[in-house]
């Protein structure tokens, strides 16, 4: 193979990682850090795992590209105010009690930890570290509260009116007359307060401010966590002070990036390179909100399909917007297995294959599964599966070295399948009766299939054939029969492969079956 053989990466993530190494390369770094960051006043969600599989999968490609080294930084905001009470945690009048404070002085409603904002932050940790993920966990408290931003502060102080001025033309009247990038912390109730700022003293490290209540007036340090910063100069004091070469956000973030990324100018550096990924939308369209509901999480999508499955969902086209519901899954599992088959095959460029990425670069010893996850789900469908057994006859029969033990990814999925089916496809299944020329068509394929082998390529090459014989519009109606009279289904995965993991002869009872219940029906 000569070095023209070789085809450099073209996919997503080793263009972003070529953006990081060109940056490296003006400012003569020889590390690179990426950043992602969470808002620890919920639980981590499906959000999160997106980001952080994103990054990774472009530091990943760093690697590759550079052979220089990296670190990600999972950076919790936990000294944010509570601004509300999330509707899913307990003592929720406790809680009001504390609105305005850091995370990390409010109480855990849960018990189990120092405060809510260290409640959250193990769950992320734990959220991450249940897929593996390389990351370094920082917490905002941590940094304000030891110093370690005290050089960037000093900073801030400095460019205050400027930062200032970056921010005010984005806001409205009322929050415009009293705007600071600095906000102290009440010294008496410990509230993080959004007030005008009546002097900064560089030198001292201080501002001066008035309480809008008491009229007291207070001087308090910029440093040490007696006070923090809006969020938008947050995000930029952070980039600045750690030197973070990239972060990406999702299409809602796109003005804050922009106002983030001219603060860091204003210190006299340069922002980070980012990248702007496409917001999800449920089924109807609409954006998904947590507080709306109208999402699907992480562990819902786990309840019926492996988390390589949503590896595969994440990695594809990340600035085009996906519709995120249940019915996406076993498109994205079958994506999956179609991704890892060619990878365990050397069929193109590994590294534009997202199993190459979801697997950390490592090419598996074998493929996922031969059976595809819609042919499962068709076959739990016709048998009208309780449990897995049901499907491992079949299975068996049409692959004689298929079992749990050999084939475990396989039994994973078998045990989706079911799920799956119980859930989501038993309770929409609707059977609808056949035209006359679709049940001339039926006919025509039972008789046919009495004679034909069992091997799917020859299946599905009588099943065209069959089509072809009969004035059908087009195949796809054709075939839109076999689901919607045979299955129930409105679609499914190539009918020939279904036909040779089910079996000849039941299939032909399945086309007789459903005939005479017609027929049935009719008399």
């Amino acid at each position: 193979m000569t070095d023209q053989d070789i085809k450099s990466p073209t996919s997503w993530p080793f263009r972003e990682a070529e953006r990081v190494a060109q940056r490296l390369a003006r400012s003569g770094k020889t590390h690179a850090l990426f950043e992602t960051g969470y808002g620890p006043s919920g639980l981590p969600h499906i959000g999160t795992f997106m980001e952080v599989a994103r990054t990774s999968w472009i530091r990943l490609a760093f690697t590759k590209l550079t052979g220089l080294p990296s670190n990600l930084l999972a950076f919790s905001d936990d000294m944010d105010a509570l601004r509300k009470v999330p509707g899913n945690v307990p003592q929720q009048e406790m809680l009001q009690a504390y609105i305005g404070q850091p995370l990390t002085r409010v109480p855990d409603p849960f018990g189990t930890h120092a405060s809510f904002g260290a409640h959250n932050n193990a769950r992320l940790r734990s959220f991450l570290d249940g897929f593996g993920f390389e990351y370094e966990f920082a917490s905002s408290t941590e940094y304000y509260t030891t110093g370690r931003f005290n050089d960037a502060l000093r900073v801030v102080a400095a460019r205050h009116d400027i930062i200032r001025d970056i921010i005010r033309p984005t806001l409205g009247p009322e929050r415009r007359a009293t705007y600071s990038p600095i906000l102290p912390l009440h010294p008496r109730t410990g509230v993080v307060m959004q007030v005008a700022i009546d002097a900064v003293d560089v030198d001292a490290g201080s501002v001066t401010w008035r309480d809008p209540e008491t009229g007291a007036v207070f001087e308090t340090s910029i440093y040490d966590g007696a006070a923090k910063l809006q969020w938008k100069a947050d995000w930029a004091m952070r980039w600045y002070a750690l030197g973070v070469d990239y972060e990406m956000s999702g299409k809602d973030l796109i003005d804050s990036v922009r106002l983030s990324s001219a603060i860091v100018r204003a210190m006299d550096a340069e922002p980070p390179e980012t990248f702007t990924y496409e917001l999800f939308l449920d089924d109807k369209g609409q954006k998904i909100s947590k507080s709306k509901g109208n999402g699907l999480s992480v562990e819902e999508w786990l309840n019926y399909a492996p988390a390589e499955s949503l590896g595969q969902f994440m990695f594809a086209s990340p600035q085009r917007a996906k519709r995120l519901f249940f019915d996406v899954i076993p498109r994205a599992t079958d994506d999956y297995l179609t991704s890892v088959d060619a990878l365990c095959a050397g069929t193109g460029t590994a590294e534009d294959n997202p199993a190459w990425f979801i697997h950390g670069g490592v090419i598996p010893n074998s493929s996922g599964s031969p059976v595809p996850f819609g042919m499962l789900l068709n076959l739990a469908s016709v048998v009208n599966a309780e449990t897995p057994d049901m499907l491992w006859g079949f299975i068996r029969a049409y692959r004689p070295d298929a079992n749990p033990e050999a084939s475990p990814f396989l039994a994973r999925l078998v045990d989706f399948a079911v799920k799956y089916y119980q859930d989501f496809v038993k309770p929409t299944k609707r059977y609808r009766a056949a035209t006359e020329l679709e049940r001339a068509a039926l006919h025509d394929l039972a008789t046919a299939l009495a004679t034909t082998p069992a091997d799917a390529d020859a299946l599905q090459t009588l099943l065209y054939d069959v089509g072809k014989r009969h004035a059908f519009a087009s195949l796809k109606d054709w075939f839109g029969c076999l689901y919607q009279v045979l299955l129930g289904q409105s679609e499914g995965p190539r009918f020939g492969g279904f036909i040779a993991l089910y079996g000849v002869g039941p299939t032909i009872s399945l086309i007789e079956q459903a005939l005479a219940r017609e027929q049935a029906a009719a008399d």
